[in-house]
């Protein structure tokens, strides 16, 4: 069962609901909205090089206990390179500005964004605060301190 829970969402642009919608779900089975490009005309991502790309909307989360993740679109990404240069952007829950998608070119091409592209996707998480227990040894487990790669590569039978 998905929970439903309401955010309070601003137009920071006049372009919201006139020529740019507002984010949404596109199908029943999104975990994430799509985020629009937000601008008057398109903006040109020179290949290899980051820009900043408005969304025209700011959030109010409802309490510290979410937070939003700006997220990079996996066709854009497959398709033309493009991804977010901060990889998963954090709106945290007293911030009130606008939210802008960091975008990276990958790529060996100019990206040009065109008004209402939709340029990343945003979803909502509980966040848990924690405190520090701070011990002089962890418990044990399979993997113990094996770091990157410590797993290899090939499908482990079960």
């Amino acid at each position: 069962m998905t929970s439903k829970i309401s955010i309070k969402v601003k137009a920071v642009s006049p372009l919201i609901n006139q020529i740019i919608p507002m984010p949404f779900y596109a199908t029943d089975g999104s975990a994430a909205m799509d985020l629009h490009a937000c601008c008057g005309e398109p903006i040109v991502i020179p290949a290899g090089e980051n820009g900043k790309v408005p969304t025209g909307v700011a959030i109010e989360l409802p309490s510290p206990d979410m937070v939003a993740l700006v997220f990079p679109r996996s066709g854009l990404a497959s398709k033309h390179g493009i991804s977010l240069s901060n990889a998963v952007g954090v709106i945290d829950s007293d911030y009130r500005g606008e939210i802008i998608c960091l975008v990276k070119n990958e790529s060996r091409n100019d990206f040009v964004v065109k008004p209402g592209d939709r340029i990343a996707q945003l979803a909502f998480f509980p966040i848990y605060r924690i405190t520090w227990d701070l011990v002089s040894e962890l418990g044990d487990s399979v993997r113990g301190e094996g770091g990157f790669g410590s797993t290899g590569i090939e499908a482990v039978s079960t």
